[in-house]
C-alpha cells in the first residue's frame, strides 16, 4: 500500500495453499455501511498497504516444481509477450533470476508469473516483469520500475518491520477507487480505496489504491482486497498489495505506475493461475 502503513497486513513467505489453489467464489466487499465504516477500513489497510493473510510458498514450498504445460488459454489482447520492437526468440524453459529452491514453491499450474526483483535485501527500488508459460517456455513481458517497503525485504514478515515479505503468492482478487478496467480478476470498486495523506519522502498518498491487486498473504483468497481477515494473526501483517506508485517507498507493499498497474490488472487471467514471486535478487537466485 502506500508508505505509512502496509496496504492491508500480511504474512511469512510461502505460497501456501492460496497460491497453490485459490478459494472458489469471491466474496465482494460491499460499500454503503456508512462513512465512518469506510473511513476504519481504509485507516486499517493503511497500516499494512497490504498486510494480508495470504499464505506464501516460501516456508511450504508447492508440490510441483515448473513444468511444461500446454497454455490453458491463447493470449488476451493486451496480455504481456514480447516487448514492443523487441526481437521474438525462444521462450526460456525456466524464469531467469529464479534459483532451484524459488522455482520449487512455484505451483505446477501456473501460468503466469509476476517476478518482483529487489535491487538488494535493504533497498526500496525493485523492478517487475510479467512472465506467461508458452506451452514451451516462459515468454516476458517488459521490465517495470516498481517500489517496495522502506526497509527492503525479509523472509519473516512482522507487521510494522517496514519489509515486504519474501516468497511466491497467488493473485486472486483485485480492486480499486477507480472503476474496473476490465480485469479479469474479481474487482471489487469501493470509496474504501480512497486514501491522503503523505508517505516516507512527504509524498501525496492519494490515488495509491486507484488500482490494487491482493498478494495472498495473510489474507483469505476470494475476497475484496479490503477485507481484513488475517488468518496468521494481526501481528504478522497483512494488507500486501500490488498497488499505484505514489513516488516513495511502501510500508509493505509493491508499487507500479498507474499504467503499468493498469496493464497488469488486463493481463491476469485467473484461468492461468497468476503468482507473484518477490524478493531481492540473491533470495531468489537460491
Amino acid at each position: 500500500m502506500a508508505s505509512s502503513t502496509d496496504c492491508p497486513d500480511r504474512a511469512p513467505r510461502a505460497v501456501s495453499g492460496a497460491a497453490r489453489r485459490p478459494s472458489a467464489g469471491p466474496v465482494r466487499f460491499r460499500t454503503g455501511a456508512g462513512l465512518w465504516a469506510v473511513v476504519l477500513v481504509v485507516l486499517a489497510a493503511l497500516t499494512g498497504c497490504g498486510a494480508g493473510s495470504g499464505t506464501g510458498a516460501r516456508d511450504d514450498p508447492a508440490a510441483g516444481t515448473e513444468h511444461e504445460h500446454p497454455s490453458a488459454s491463447a493470449p488476451a489482447a493486451g496480455a504481456p509477450g514480447t516487448a514492443q520492437g523487441r526481437p521474438a526468440t525462444e521462450a526460456p524453459a525456466v524464469i531467469p533470476g529464479l534459483g532451484p529452491r524459488t522455482r520449487a514453491w512455484i505451483p505446477g499450474d501456473a501460468r503466469q508469473v509476476v517476478v518482483v526483483t529487489g535491487r538488494d535485501r535493504n533497498a526500496n527500488h525493485s523492478q517487475a516483469v510479467l512472465y506467461r508459460h508458452t506451452g514451451t517456455g516462459w515468454e516476458a513481458g517488459p521490465v517495470w520500475p516498481a517500489r517496495n517497503a522502506l526497509r527492503g525485504w525479509t523472509d519473516d514478515h512482522w507487521a510494522g518491520d517496514l519489509r515486504s515479505p519474501i516468497g511466491v503468492y497467488s493473485l486472486s482478487d483485485a480492486g480499486g477507487l477507480l472503476p474496473d478496467p476490465g480485469a479479469r480478476l474479481p474487482y471489487d470498486r469501493s470509496d474504501g480505496f480512497a486514501v491522503s495523506g503523505t508517505g516516507f519522502e512527504g509524498e501525496p498518498l492519494e490515488g495509491s489504491f486507484d488500482y490494487v491487486v491482493a498478494i495472498d498473504y495473510n489474507r483469505t483468497p476470494g475476497t475484496s482486497p479490503l477485507d481484513l481477515t488475517r488468518p496468521l494473526g494481526a501481528d504478522r501483517g497483512g494488507g500486501i498489495w500490488l498497488h499505484v506508485d505514489h513516488d516513495g517507498p511502501t510500508q509493505g507493499c509493491v508499487s507500479l505506475s498507474k499504467q503499468h498497474m493498469r496493464d497488469l490488472l488486463l493481463a491476469l487471467d485467473p484461468v492461468l493461475r497468476p503468482v507473484v514471486v518477490m524478493g531481492d535478487a540473491a533470495s531468489l537466485r537460491e
